[in-house]
């Protein structure tokens, strides 16, 4: 390094070379803070039809979108986070036809069982490191089944 006017001076290889390093961080996409999730998270249980027993927390939505995030383990050892996304058109469609929005109970409603689908469809727990997308199909058979017009 040179010393210019009491100052140190990296040659540009060293800033280049730190730049490329530590350029990772700032390109790193941040994930928002979760909202809506509980005071006092409670840790719950689902036998699914793929012979698992999973224990789930729900943790919360991601801001300006309809993607709910789980805390989920099948081991008590890993947990991992399992996101369901309910894809905005599909609410839109939806509240046309019935001319109301689902609300905010019912949306997560279906990201619930929209999460216990998984579990039951998904053969090894790795696979619900993947995220569930709620599809159409899905949204109809969620709300007939919770009883939801």
């Amino acid at each position: 390094m040179a010393r210019h006017a009491d100052a140190i001076v990296a040659p540009a290889a060293v800033i280049e070379s730190r730049q490329k390093m530590f350029g990772w961080l700032r390109r790193r996409k941040k994930q928002e803070a979760l909202i809506g999730g509980p005071v006092s998270p409670r840790v719950k249980s689902y036998s699914a039809d793929s012979g698992y027993v999973y224990q789930y927390i729900y943790k919360g939505r991601r801001p300006g979108c309809n993607e709910y995030v789980f805390e989920v383990t099948s081991d008590l050892k890993h947990y991992f986070a399992a996101s369901v996304v309910v894809p905005e058109e599909l609410l839109r469609g939806w509240a046309q036809v019935h001319r109301r929005e689902l609300t905010a109970t019912e949306r997560y409603a279906v990201a619930k069982m929209a999460l216990f689908q998984a579990f039951d469809e998904r053969a090894k727990p790795e696979q619900m490191k993947q995220p569930v997308y709620v599809r159409e199909v899905d949204l109809d058979a969620i709300l007939e089944r919770l009883g939801i017009d």
